[in-house]
């Protein structure tokens, strides 16, 4: 596993009746390994992970691994409300023929340092798996700043990347000033993904990615690859819609621009609720326009 390209975190689509579509999950996987995604990481916070029962997580696993083919690795988003249903979906994600997993810190609970890296260190040191260590204090409360990180990574041997998600790009710095090359840096903000590029990070596990996955490879190559200008125009059209990607609807609003693009379905499972009347028309409104300036690929 070497946490490298564009990694998209998935999301589940689900059928007017919330069941897991089987089919057009497929077919998500298929379109982003056409276009170039270097893996996908499934049952992540995009993937709905926390609206699945554990039955359900154990067929979406088996249907991406099915619908990968060999093309690419996949890695099961690790996340539950205590260390040892998180230990169950970890020793799952082995079963299922995942080639690594993102671990995040307990759902709900927000520890101190010292049960959240008793938490990390059951999960990471409970699988023989290649583990990413998943880092979203906006949306889990939890922060494990980069010295802490570098504890983990004493600890834990399997442990080889991180999903930095802070929106502080001057963590990618930090952490690669303490750790050098230990850790492969990931981008999990999709409107930093250039500047995160820039400071170091090797990969990008992406949400647009699962309604645009060409732009997305072809953004994060040029990025990679120096061509600052030709990414800087590709990133300027791109980055209203990667905005989507760090509001507290993200899952709806991607949701909703993969029906746009024809790789997945608007229904989400409650708590959530599609997007309704003058929010959605709005959103809508801001996909089109930004379609219909697609910039051509070459």
């Amino acid at each position: 596993m070497n946490w490298q390209g564009v990694i998209p975190a998935i999301m589940t689509p689900f059928g007017e009746d919330l069941s897991v579509n089987a089919e057009l999950l497929r077919h998500e996987v298929d379109a982003l390994m056409t276009a170039g995604c270097a893996g996908i990481v499934a049952l992540g916070s995009l993937g709905e992970g926390g609206s699945l029962s554990y039955d359900e997580k154990k067929v979406v696993l088996r249907l991406c691994h099915e619908a990968l083919d060999g093309r690419g690795p996949l890695v099961a988003g690790i996340a539950a409300m205590t260390t040892a249903e998180a230990v169950r979906l970890a020793e799952l994600g082995a079963e299922t023929g995942c080639a690594g997993l993102m671990v995040l810190p307990p759902y709900v609970y927000q520890g101190d340092w010292r049960e959240t890296r008793a938490h990390f260190e059951a999960v990471i040191g409970a699988t023989d798996l290649p583990c990413m260590l998943y880092n979203n204090p906006v949306a889990y409360g939890t922060d494990v700043v980069p010295e802490q990180v570098r504890a983990l990574a004493d600890a834990c041997p399997n442990l080889g990347a991180i999903k930095e998600s802070s929106t502080d790009v001057r963590r990618i710095t930090a952490i690669r000033s303490l750790l050098g090359d230990r850790l492969k840096l990931l981008v999990g903000v999709d409107d930093l993904i250039l500047e995160g590029v820039q400071a170091g990070a090797e990969g990008w596990i992406a949400g647009l990615a699962d309604a645009l996955p060409a732009e997305s490879v072809r953004l994060f190559d040029l990025a990679r690859a120096g061509r600052l200008d030709e990414a800087r125009a590709l990133y300027d059209w791109f980055l209203p819609l990667l905005r989507l990607d760090t509001v507290p609807k993200f899952v709806q609003l991607i949701k909703l621009v993969q029906a746009q693009t024809g790789l997945g379905s608007e229904p989400v499972r409650p708590p959530r609720l599609p997007l309704v009347g003058a929010e959605r028309d709005a959103a809508l409104t801001l996909i089109r326009e930004s379609l219909d300036r697609r910039p051509s690929l070459g």
